[in-house]
């Protein structure tokens, strides 16, 4: 059996000159839990090209949802970019990924930390029932450089609080912290800058971190994976797995290709 399927291209946004974002079909027999990501890409010469990518869209949609950013000179990204509807892409038969709640420890707040397309596995989190249940309240912190590259910004702010499943849940529990380095904002700087001076807790009306109380997943830059982990790892946060639930998650696998 194919480590693949090929799945149709159903629609796509073009947020900005070098951020898109496109669902298609999904095999019937595809199961992920919110969160993971899967292999997907196009036929080659030869052999296909695949590059892992978190799912957007949360597992009980019928379609499937990317988010990638677009490089000129990417071996995938130069051609994906100009996918069209109507058109086929592969998608891999497993998801995997390390953005699950299982490998969490039970806590009171769970941030989720992502900078650029690290939004994308966050989008299936927050509209995850079982998330809400596990935690009473979800901050999603994005950070990107400008205005424009702050995806389903608008989803998230006027769209989620109606959603049939999880609107009442996202109403009461999730707080929405956007924040941009390069152009006036109302949340400006660097993420790791925001915490370290406590403004994004301020701004949000919670408590400092706290491994006792607090959970985090990470997805985004290497630079910011890396940031972080030296800002939690000394206030007591542990790195959690399949098998040891801890207090903070990473994604290693992010596309920036």
């Amino acid at each position: 059996m194919s480590a693949t399927t090929l799945e149709t291209v159903t629609q796509i946004h073009h947020w900005t000159d070098t951020l898109f974002s496109f669902r298609t079909t999904r095999n019937s027999a595809f199961r992920f839990q919110n969160g993971q990501f899967v292999m997907i890409g196009l036929e080659g010469e030869g052999r296909p090209l695949l590059r892992a990518y978190s799912v957007a869209s949360p597992n009980y949609e019928e379609e499937l949802e990317f988010l990638s950013i677009k490089v000129p000179d990417g071996p995938l990204t130069s051609r994906l970019q100009h996918i069209a509807p109507g058109d086929s892409i592969l998608v891999g038969r497993k998801a995997t990924g390390t953005l699950v709640a299982d490998f969490l420890l039970p806590g009171r707040n769970l941030y989720l930390v992502g900078t650029g397309t690290g939004l994308a596995p966050f989008m299936s989190l927050i509209r995850d029932p079982d998330i809400y249940a596990r935690f009473a309240h979800v901050v999603l912190v994005h950070g990107v450089r400008q205005i424009a590259e702050l995806a389903y910004g608008d989803m998230i702010q006027n769209e989620l609080p109606n959603h049939p499943l999880v609107g009442e849940q996202v109403a009461k529990q999730l707080t929405y912290y956007p924040t941009v380095t390069r152009e006036p904002f109302r949340n400006r700087g660097r993420i790791t800058d925001l915490i370290t001076s406590g403004q994004l807790f301020e701004d949000c009306e919670l408590p400092p971190l706290s491994s006792q109380e607090d959970r985090v997943m990470l997805c985004g830059s290497p630079a910011m994976l890396k940031d972080m982990v030296a800002l939690l790892e000394p206030e007591g946060f542990i790195e959690g797995s399949s098998n040891n639930p801890g207090s903070f998650v990473i994604e290693k696998a992010f596309v920036e290709r």
